[in-house]
């Protein structure tokens, strides 16, 4: 019986030509985590001088800290001694990490300095045991880890020649003048990162996953025009005036709007306009889905504004914001009853071509990395119609 799946994948592999038609559908391994690339890892401000926080990134432990005199570190968070969490010590006057269970010392740096047990006659090199270290960077308020392309777990531990990594470009930013998170929602989502992240750029769902009375419910699908283009490390749908009436009544009829997804799953939506007609505005509103482990993945979004002192902005975004997430959250938490049942799945052009999109770029920098090969962005800019 033909039940139109064939021709749902072949519309869709022809219209995501550009990208690589063979793998419509298709979504990495959901253990298959990005390499070589800046994670969003929390926000600056929760980090106070002295602290020792604890955060699975990837499927691996890493210890986040601030030292004594304010910088950010990261090491990996096991003692090579007895694997008890160096997040489980304290931050001495020294600025180094003390272990809770033997007193071992290490600087920021992984590079360990004491060990209390051995006597005088023991004249070891304690430089040569380290820590895994990881760079990490605070930055318009976030804090950003770089992950390697060795997964750590896989290095041996408490020896000299652990590897340093050295990111080639830094992580990426707000784009707004002297940028401070003005309001934040994170919530875990139960499921692998990639739902996530096609959960979240999926144009089509809003009618239905965000049915409010007061976001248009009573409207019915319209048909949407976007054009696209590429960007280095993704995609992006063009500047352009927003369709919610909303935008236009708070920004005036000049308002526009930019839509930014890039690697690892970063999402970025620039707006400006007028405010009332009177001053101009600038927001910035940023989505980053970092996976704990196959199954779980920590979606944040933070929005940005200039000027700061015009608080309107932030108490529309107490008062909704955390229902979008919500909303978003619960969708894909239903969609796992379904997925565990390894179903083929069915994209359609032109609205599932971003997912698409994002897909390919993923397999192509994965391939990057193993391969020791520069990075190609295949997507090609190009007008993309949907009804929502």
């Amino acid at each position: 019986m033909d039940t139109g799946e064939t021709n749902g994948v072949d519309a869709i592999r022809e219209s995501a030509a550009p990208v690589g038609a063979e793998d419509a559908g298709a979504f990495l391994d959901a253990t298959d985590f990005l390499r070589e690339l800046w994670y969003f890892a929390g926000l600056g401000k929760d980090l106070l001088k002295g602290d020792l926080v604890r955060k699975i990134l990837l499927r691996e432990p890493v210890l986040i800290g601030r030292s004594k005199t304010g910088e950010v570190f990261a090491l990996r968070d096991i003692c090579p001694h007895r694997g008890m969490p160096l997040s489980n010590g304290k931050m001495t006057r020294e600025n180094t990490i003390q272990c809770c269970y033997h007193g071992w010392r290490f600087t920021t740096k992984g590079v360990c300095t004491e060990i209390p047990s051995l006597t005088e006659d023991d004249r070891r090199d304690l430089s040569a045991t380290r820590v895994q270290t990881y760079p990490a960077i605070e930055q318009d308020g976030l804090i950003w880890i770089f992950m390697p392309d060795f997964p750590t777990n896989h290095i041996r531990a408490g020896v000299s020649g652990v590897v340093e990594p050295a990111p080639k470009f830094p992580p990426p930013s707000i784009g707004i003048r002297d940028a401070k998170p003005r309001w934040v929602e994170s919530q875990t989502f139960h499921c692998g990162v990639d739902h996530a992240v096609v959960g979240l750029m999926d144009p089509a769902h809003a009618h239905y996953v965000h049915k409010h009375w007061w976001w248009g419910w009573w409207g019915r699908p319209k048909e949407k025009i976007k054009q696209y283009e590429s960007r280095e490390m993704g995609f992006a749908m063009s500047k352009h005036k927003p369709t919610k009436g909303l935008y236009r009544f708070f920004l005036g009829p000049k308002v526009s709007t930019e839509i930014i997804f890039m690697l690892p799953g970063l999402r970025f939506e620039n707006i400006s306009g007028a405010l009332f007609g009177l001053f101009r505005m600038e927001f910035a509103g940023f989505t980053a889905c970092t996976p704990i482990d196959s199954k779980t993945t920590q979606v944040t979004q933070i929005f940005y504004y200039r000027p700061s002192w015009f608080n309107l902005p932030k108490l529309f975004f107490i008062a909704f914001g955390k229902t979008f997430l919500t909303d978003d959250r619960m969708a894909v938490e239903k969609q796992r009853a379904g997925l565990e049942f390894e179903p083929k799945l069915i994209p359609m052009p032109d609205a599932d071509v971003p997912a698409m999109w994002y897909q390919q770029i993923k397999k192509a920098w994965a391939k990057s990395v193993h391969e020791r090969k520069p990075f190609k962005n295949r997507v090609k800019t190009r007008e993309l119609r949907w009804r929502s």
